[in-house]
């Protein structure tokens, strides 16, 4: 064999130099599972999808029909999936941003109940308990409750990375229902459909692999402030402020009068002020007290001197102190 050129051995040592940190680092994580703690934004988006999905169904029936997360752990895929065999329709979503999928099911509970709930049943009726085959219509309804969980989860998950959700196919045998290993570690959340005094369980199931490029967004904890200012907004804000026109009125005297007073005025009369040059006037803008002030006189024109601001609780606002 020839021996192959300098430059080529080179590479392949630097390739493999670089790609171990990389592989130990990702093993490492998959190996150690996922730690629910440590993805406090996985609970924010699984309570906004919940509250998604009810304002959905709000658009569907006239019965009231609420969604509530009842649950978030991490286990093996196949043991999750194994709880809801021959019990649950399945359907499984394609996130292309993620190059994953994920899995969303409906027991059997929740599809009779969502039966129920958009053919207009009152809940008189006992629950249904029968255990047989989904019928054409179940399964039609179940995919229409697939195809708004698919926009709830586009929305909700927006919060951390946005991706469509595309619904590929349903499955009623969990057998069939394959994203994965059996023995590959995923999140399941589960959220219960309350409608007509009845309910049923609505279930979402992500794969490790899928949520391991979202761990550093979904670590992250939403304060609702912004971390950063924008400088030129501040200043323009600013400016605009100073710019605002504001009208003010000094009021140097306030009298109480009485209806009759009132209409005893005539055209001419001269009211008489117990005001002196020595009373301060008190200086309002939108008919709110401002500032107490001194009048006085500055190159013909009359004038105010501010002295101090006045405090509404502890003046009262009851007219003038001299």
């Amino acid at each position: 064999m020839a021996p192959k050129p300098a430059s080529a051995l080179d590479a392949l040592l630097t390739a493999a130099a670089q790609r171990p940190a990389t592989d130990i680092r990702t093993r490492i994580q998959e190996a150690g599972g996922l730690s629910l703690d440590r993805l406090p934004m996985l609970s924010v988006v699984f309570d906004r999808l919940a509250t998604a999905c009810s304002d959905a169904a709000k658009h569907l029936a006239s019965s009231s029909t609420f969604y509530s997360l009842s649950g978030v752990e991490s286990g093996r895929f196949g043991e999750m999936l194994d709880a809801y065999d021959a019990n649950a329709v399945v359907g499984i979503f394609h996130a292309p941003e993620w190059d994953g999928h994920i899995l969303v099911g409906l027991d059997r509970d929740f599809i009779y109940t969502m039966v129920e709930v958009l053919f207009g049943s009152d809940g008189s009726e006992p629950p249904v308990e029968e255990e047989r085959s989904f019928s054409a219509i179940e399964l039609r309804i179940a995919q229409m409750v697939f195809e708004q969980v698919g926009k709830a989860l586009e929305s909700s998950f927006g919060l951390v990375s946005q991706t469509p959700f595309r619904l590929e196919r349903m499955e009623t045998r969990m057998e069939f229902a394959v994203i994965g290993r059996r023995s590959n570690k995923s999140v399941q959340a589960k959220f219960l459909l309350q409608a007509l005094n009845r309910g049923g369980e609505m279930f979402l199931i992500i794969p490790q692999t899928v949520l391991n490029p979202l761990r550093p967004a979904l670590g992250k904890v939403l304060t609702g402030e912004s971390a950063a200012r924008d400088p030129r907004w501040a200043q323009q804000i600013t400016a605009e402020v100073q710019k605002t026109a504001v009208k003010l009125r000094a009021v140097l005297e306030e009298r109480h009068l009485t209806l009759g007073e009132i209409a005893g005025l005539k055209v001419g009369q001269v009211i008489e002020l117990d005001a002196t040059p020595a009373t301060r006037i008190k200086l309002e803008g939108n008919d709110r007290p401002l500032f107490w002030c001194r009048a006085g006189q500055s190159q013909g024109a009359y004038v105010l001197r501010v002295e101090e601001a006045i405090n509404p609780e502890k003046e009262g606002g009851d007219g003038l102190l001299g």
